[in-house]
C-alpha cells in the first residue's frame, strides 16, 4: 500500500478515535478496541488476522504494565489511606515552601528517573504527587505532568534504559560515552521541559475558568471521595512518620537499582546476577514493599486485619480501568505499527537526503507519532540509520544516538501507552492531556534536539 494512504488511513484513525473518545464520550477503552478495528480492516489486514493482532497488542502491553500497576496502585493506597502521602507533603511544603515543591518533585522525578522505567517510577509516585496536590490545594497536573517530563527526558536518552541501550547497539556506539554525554545534554533540557510544563500547566488552568474554581472542583471531589468510603476505611488520625513512608517509596526504588546495576555487573548465569535480577524486578520490589507497609502501617499501627484487605481490594477497580485503558492504547498501537505506517514514513524521511544528525531525530520523531511506543521508534530509527552511521566518527555516532531519542520523546498521544497511564491517573481528559501533556513532551524534545545540535557544533 503506498505511504500516502497509509498516511491517510493513520490520520483517520487518529481523528475518528478523538471524536468517539471527546466529543461522543464513547469509554476510552471500547473506542480504542473499535478504531483498532476499523483501522485493521481498512488498511488491509486479513479478516482472519485482526482478531490476533488486537490480541497480541493488548498481551504485549499488559504483560509488561498489569502486575506494576496493580501492586502500585495497592502500595499507594496503604499510603494513602493512612495519611501517609498528605503528611509527607505537608512536611516537604513546610520546609521548602509551597513554590518550590513542584520543582523539588521534578529534580527527585529526574535522578529516580535514571535506573527505573518512567511509567513504573510514576507509578510509584503517584499517592506523593496526589498528597502534595491536596496539601497545597492544587490540580494533580501541577505537579504530575513537570515530574513525568523530567523522568521521560532520561527514559530515552540515558543507559540503563532498554530504547538507548538498545541503539547504541546497532550504531556501535560505546554506552559509557552516551551515559555521560546523555546526562550533560539531559540536565538543561529536563529544565527546559519543566519551565514548558509549568507554562502549559498553568495558561490550561487559567483557561479553564480560572485555576481557582479547578481547585476547587477537584477539592470536593476528593472530599466526595472519601466521605463515600466506609468508616472502617477512613484515614487515621496520627498518619504514619514521614521517615517511614520516605522508606516505603525508597524501597523498591532502590532494589530495582539494584537490579539495574546487577545486569551492567555480573555475568549473566551466575547466582548474584539471578538475585540481583529477582529482586531487582519491578513486581519483585514492589511486593516486598508492600509486605513491609501491610505490617507498619497495618498491623503494627492497630488496623485490624480486614480493614488492611480492605483498603488493598479498594485500590484494585481504579487500577483496572487504567490497565484496560492502557491495553488499549497498546492494541491501537500494535495496528498502527502492523499497518506499517510509520515504517513507509521513516523510509520516505530517510530517502530524503537529509543529514543524519535531524534524520535521526526526524524519523523517530515521525514513528513517535505514527505507533506511540518511544523505544520501537528508537529501535527502529537506529536500524534504518545504521548504514549511514557506519563510517561516522564515533562521537557524532553518539550525538546520532541522543538525537533519536529525543525525537522519540515528544508527541506523545493517544496511541501511546503512558499517555493513558497519566491522564487517568491525574483524573484529566484526553482533550486535556493533549493540550499539556503533548504540547510539553513535544517542546521538550525539540529543546533536547537543539542542545544535541549545539553540542555537535562544539564537539565536531
Amino acid at each position: 500500500m503506498a505511504t500516502s494512504t497509509l498516511l491517510l488511513i493513520a490520520v483517520f484513525a487518529v481523528a475518528l478515535l478523538l471524536f468517539l473518545v471527546i466529543r461522543i464520550k464513547l469509554s476510552a477503552f471500547v473506542a480504542l478496541i473499535l478504531v483498532s478495528m476499523i483501522t485493521a480492516f481498512v488498511a488491509g489486514i486479513p479478516l482472519d488476522k485482526i482478531m490476533p493482532t488486537l490480541i497480541a497488542g493488548m498481551g504485549g502491553t499488559l504483560g509488561s504494565i498489569t502486575i506494576i500497576v496493580g501492586l502500585g496502585a495497592i502500595l499507594g493506597k496503604l499510603i494513602e489511606e493512612s495519611g501517609g502521602a498528605e503528611s509527607l507533603a505537608d512536611y516537604f511544603t513546610k520546609i521548602l515552601g509551597q513554590k518550590r515543591t513542584v520543582a523539588a518533585l521534578a529534580c527527585a522525578g529526574f535522578v529516580l528517573g535514571i535506573p527505573i522505567f518512567v511509567d513504573v517510577g510514576f507509578i510509584i509516585l503517584v499517592p506523593i504527587v496526589l498528597g502534595f496536590a491536596r496539601i497545597n490545594k492544587a490540580n494533580p497536573i501541577v505537579y504530575g505532568i513537570p515530574v513525568v517530563v523530567c523522568m521521560l527526558v532520561v527514559h530515552v536518552i540515558v543507559p540503563p534504559h532498554p530504547g538507548p541501550v538498545a541503539a547504541a547497539g546497532i550504531l556501535t556506539v560505546d554506552v559509557g560515552m552516551l551515559t555521560l554525554l546523555g546526562l550533560i545534554i539531559s540536565i538543561p533540557t529536563a529544565v527546559v521541559g519543566f519551565i514548558t510544563a509549568r507554562i502549559v500547566v498553568r495558561r490550561f488552568l487559567a483557561g479553564r475558568e480560572g485555576e481557582t474554581m479547578l481547585n476547587k472542583a477537584f477539592q470536593n471531589q476528593q472530599q466526595e471521595k472519601e466521605s463515600s468510603l466506609p468508616e472502617s476505611l477512613a484515614p487515621v488520625e496520627n498518619p504514619p512518620s514521614v521517615g517511614l513512608i520516605i522508606a516505603l517509596i525508597l524501597i523498591p526504588i532502590g532494589l530495582i537499582m539494584c537490579g539495574t546495576v546487577g545486569a551492567t555487573c555480573f555475568d549473566k548465569g551466575t547466582g548474584i546476577y539471578r538475585f540481583t535480577q529477582f529482586i531487582g524486578s519491578p513486581g519483585t520490589a514492589l511486593m516486598i514493599s508492600i509486605a513491609l507497609a501491610f505490617f507498619t502501617i497495618g498491623v503494627r499501627r492497630g488496623w485490624a486485619l480486614a480493614k488492611i484487605s480492605d483498603v488493598m481490594d479498594s485500590a484494585l477497580p481504579a487500577a483496572a480501568v487504567v490497565i484496560l485503558v492502557t491495553g488499549g492504547g497498546g492494541v491501537f498501537g500494535k495496528v498502527l505499527t502492523e499497518t506499517g505506517v510509520g515504517t513507509a514514513l521513516a523510509d520516505t524521511l530517510a530517502g530524503l537526503g537529509i543529514p543524519v544528525l535531524p534524520a535521526g531525530f526526524l524519523i523517530a520523531a515521525a514513528l513517535r507519532a505514527s505507533q506511540g511506543s518511544a523505544t520501537v521508534a528508537i529501535l527502529t530509527s537506529a536500524g534504518l540509520l545504521s548504514t549511514a552511521c557506519a563510517g561516522l566518527p564515533e562521537m557524532e555516532r553518539v550525538l546520532v544516538n541522543i538525537a533519536i531519542g529525543f525525537g522519540s520523546l515528544g508527541f506523545s498521544h493517544i496511541n501511546d501507552s503512558l499517555f493513558w497511564i497519566l491522564t487517568k491517573y491525574l483524573g484529566i481528559s484526553v482533550s486535556d492531556g493533549l493540550r499539556t501533556w503533548t504540547i510539553a513532551t513535544t517542546v521538550t524534545g525539540i529543546a533536547g534536539f537543539i542542545f544535541t545540535w549545539l553540542a555537535a557544533m562544539i564537539l565536531l
